[in-house]
Parts: C-alpha cells; structure tokens; sequence
C-alpha cells in the first residue's frame, strides 16, 4: 500500500465533514433543521474507541450531543445484550456480534446508507488483505458481516450487514524489556512466554472468556501442554484440557491478575505489579509515552486478531436512527481513522485517513518503516523514537500472520464456564 499524497494534520477535517454532508455522502441522513434541539448519541463500548478527543471532534463536527458510556468488554456486552434501550449504537469486536444478534440487541445496518462501503477494504469483505494472507481460525470478519436471507450471519453478500467494518488491529503479548530473563533475551517471541516458568508470579491476563482464552490457548498450545484441531472450534475435551493445565499453573501462583480495561493493564505494567501480559497497542502506545520500554510482541506463532464492531441498536428509529448512520459514516470520514492510527489501529479505508497524517506516521504506521522522526501519541506525547521500526512490520504484513480472531466458539456456554472456574480457583 503505498500513500499517494501527504498533507499536513491540520487539513480542515470539519469542512470535510460538512461538505460531505452536503454532497450527500451520508446517504439518506439528513442535517437537522436550524433552531431544534440538538440530538443525543448513546454510545456504549470499550475505553480502546470511547476517547473524549473522538466525542469533542465528533460533536463539532456534526453538530450533536454524544454520550459515552466506556467500560469493561464484558460488563457492556452484558449490559448491551440485555437492554438495547440503554444504547444507540454499540462499539467493541466481532466476538460480541453473536451474542448481540441472537439477544435481538441490535438491527441490521444497510449498506446503502453508508457513503463509504465501496472504500472499505478487503479484509472485512473477504477476511484477507492479500491472496497469499492466513486466513487464521474462528470468526473472521467476513464470516459474521453479511445478513443472509434466512437471518443467520455469513459470508455472503447482501444489503445488510450486522455491523460497520471500522478499527482493528492484531494483538499479542507486551512484555518490559527491562524485566526479559538474560537466558530469553535473543529468543524468538512466542506465546509460550505467558505460561514460561522464568515469568512466574509477573504474568496478566485479560479477563475476558472470547479473548484471554485464545491469548492461553495459543500460549499452551506453544508450549506443548494442549494441542487443538481447530483453535476456533475447540471441543469440551480440548477445553477441559486447556483449563486442567491452567488451573494447575494458577495454584501455583503463576498468574498475578486478570485485567477488564487498557487503563487497567497499563496500571498493572507501570507499577511493575507485572512484567508481561495480555496487552492491546493503546497501552503499549500510552506506556512508551511514559517512558516505560514496553515491547508489543510478534509471537512467532502469529497473532490474535480482532475486527471492531458498531453496531445499530434494535430499539433506534427514527431521528436517532439518521444520528447513528451520521456518526457512522463520520468514523470512515478520516479524521477518526488518522486518530486511532496513532494508538496502533488500523481503519477499514485507510487511504481516506492518509491525508491527516504526515509521511513520517503513514510511513510508520501502515508501511511498517522505520519513524524518520519522533512521533506521538493519542495523548500527545511521544511514544515512537525516531528510527523505531513497528513490531511486525506493514499492516499487510501483519495482517498476513493472523492465528485466530476473537471468536465466539460453538462451546461458548461451556468456555464461559470454565473461564471462571479458572479465574476463581
């Protein structure tokens, strides 16, 4: 992927935006009438998307009033499921899409009222950025966007998908340089670190029975303790094997913590509570800011991938309806897309978001080269050194090594079991 054109970040995004509207990209929304009141946008997700620098550009941009209501993937997807009243739309990853479409929680979104569905890459559409990619086990996104006729999702494309191919990224492992075992250094990073011996008692998981359980998965598998079929589809025996081994390493105090949010982990990390664990790039990216030398692996093993998610709640019609589909196209307009790149994340079409960023972040971001000068974060800060080459290189290239997506397994009911049983033993 190459960047046909650089112009400085403060391109007038807002004028964008606005001419967008007028051009009638938004299809089918329609700007609110001078004089009425604003409209209010409930969004419910994760802090990884729900940041205030989004809602502030978002509300000048559009001229709404949006509500976030961040907190941790389980606790909202619970919540979610269990009222679409108390969202409009809902932001988190494609393994929350199952449980959100059987709870009838969210509605189909149509194809035609997004302005930009033609950009949106292949990767969504297809689940491969490139013929040669690993397809990589469960659900990747394709696999659950398209609304088939009989109600089910699938790979097939029709008018209505089940959610807004919007930010995503691969992830691993983060792990303080600082704290490496001399005999590991020189190793080549594998997944099998998390359950290593030499990081006993140092080590964090995140608490979430569709995620931690594949980041353990892949570790065990790496190790030699369990061996899966099909990681995507893991049988109850497979399961019951996994957690034997698991629960045996959590009574010998292997694990230090299972963490529900990025703001949690990089507490974890920072106070040096752990020296490696189940990690997502807005925390590495908030950590290096910190001056804290966190490295975001490239598990030989390959990654863990997931795809983020918006979805439209079943109970929006009308006005906040049109409000969700404007905030929707917004998220494709590129600005959001040059913002998150800069935590780490990919956007479905990048080349709209290459124009706020400089050569130097599209160069380092998407391109995987080396910073030619130091560039910041989300925050401000800086958190890539120039010179500084991105773990894992392109976002072709990353996206090329993909392990297993977020998945919502067959035997969820009985994963969910044992997670807790895990995590309470």
């Amino acid at each position: 992927m190459t960047q046909k054109k650089s112009t400085p970040s403060v391109f007038t995004r807002r004028s964008v935006i606005k001419g967008s509207l007028a051009l009638g990209i938004t299809a089918g929304v329609t700007p609110f009438a001078i004089g009425k009141p604003k409209p209010t946008l409930k969004v419910m997700g994760t802090h990884v998307t729900l940041q205030e620098a989004i809602r502030q550009q978002a509300m000048e941009d559009l001229g709404i009033n949006i509500q976030f209501k961040p907190g941790g993937s389980a606790t909202v997807l619970q919540k979610a499921s269990m009222d679409p009243t108390s969202f409009d739309l809902y932001e988190q990853w494609s393994n929350s899409i199952g449980v959100l479409w059987r709870a009838g929680a969210i509605q189909p979104i149509e194809k035609k009222r997004i302005g930009y569905w033609e950009e949106i890459n292949n990767l969504s559409k297809t689940g491969k950025l490139t013929a040669n990619a690993r397809m990589g086990a469960g659900d990747a996104p394709h696999k659950i966007l398209n609304i088939q006729n009989d109600g089910t999702l699938g790979a097939n494309s029709t008018d209505e998908v089940s959610f807004l191919p919007y930010v995503h990224n691969v992830d691993s492992f983060g792990y303080d340089r600082r704290r490496l075992p001399k005999d590991m250094q020189g190793e080549a990073e594998s997944w099998g670190w998390l359950l290593d011996s030499r990081y006993s008692g140092s080590v964090a998981i995140v608490n979430d029975p569709t995620i931690g359980l594949f980041d353990l998965a892949l570790a065990a598998q790496a190790k030699g303790f369990v061996t899966f079929n099909d990681m995507g589809a893991m049988t109850e025996q497979e399961l019951d094997n996994l957690f034997s081994v698991l629960i045996e390493l959590m009574q010998l105090n292997h694990f230090n913590g299972f963490w529900t949010s990025v703001p949690e982990s990089v507490q974890f990390m920072k106070s040096g509570r752990v020296a490696i664990e189940s990690m997502f790039s807005p925390a590495v990216s908030a950590l290096n800011g910190q001056d804290i030398p966190v490295t975001f692996a490239t598990p030989k093993e390959g990654y863990r991938g997931w795809h983020g998610v918006m979805c439209l709640s079943s109970a929006s019609t009308g006005r906040s309806k049109d409000v969700a589909y404007e905030y929707m196209n917004w998220w494709l307009s590129g600005w959001p897309g040059a913002f998150i790149a800069r935590q780490g994340y990919y956007i479905s079409n990048p080349q709209r978001s290459a124009k706020y960023l400089s050569r130097a972040e599209w160069d380092y971001w998407y391109e995987g080269k080396p910073a030619s000068s130091n560039l910041t974060g989300t925050d401000g800060k800086v958190s890539v050194l120039k010179g500084a080459q991105r773990t894992g290189g392109s976002y072709e290239n990353r996206f090329s090594n993909v392990a297993v997506w977020n998945t919502v397994m067959p035997t969820y009911e009985y994963s969910l079991q044992k997670w807790y049983e895990f995590i309470t033993s």
